[in-house]
């Protein structure tokens, strides 16, 4: 009896493995992709919930927004990049320059001044760069 259950998930392995193809077309992997602009409030309260919205790049046919990547680097201070999805296997990948915009909501939670930087891609040396923006926190 054991040996019989052994053999078939053996075979139960091989055949579920087997399907797989390393030549998918669906292969892909993300990318960051580069901020044109931001709408951020003038301040902030407490405890409200805001709709940030970005404009980003979207530089080929095959980059489809995945969403964003946001790093709290300290108490008020958040690193915001849009994440893409690209599927390199596609050869009919045209390049493009085209913005879209899309939003995400935040939650402000301290009374400091938040700092975001968002990132607008990379200068010659390889270096990410960024749009930094200040967004005071009122109490009224």
């Amino acid at each position: 009896m054991k040996r019989a259950l052994c053999l078939f998930l053996i075979v139960l392995t091989t055949i579920t493995f087997s399907s797989c193809d390393e030549d998918d077309a669906s292969d892909f992997f993300y990318v960051s992709l580069a901020v044109a602009s931001v709408e951020l409030p003038p301040s902030f309260k407490v405890n409200e919930t805001y709709q940030i919205n970005v404009t980003y790049q979207r530089p080929n046919e095959c980059t489809y927004f995945e969403g964003f990547d946001v790093a709290k680097l300290d108490t008020t201070a958040r690193d915001v990049v849009v994440v893409g999805s690209t599927f390199p296997n596609d050869g009919s990948c045209a390049e493009i320059s085209e913005e879209f915009n899309v939003s995400f909501n935040f939650l402000v939670l301290y009374t400091d001044t938040y700092v975001f930087r968002f990132w607008t891609g990379e200068n010659e040396n390889g270096e990410s760069e960024y749009l930094e923006i200040e967004v005071p926190v009122t109490t009224e």
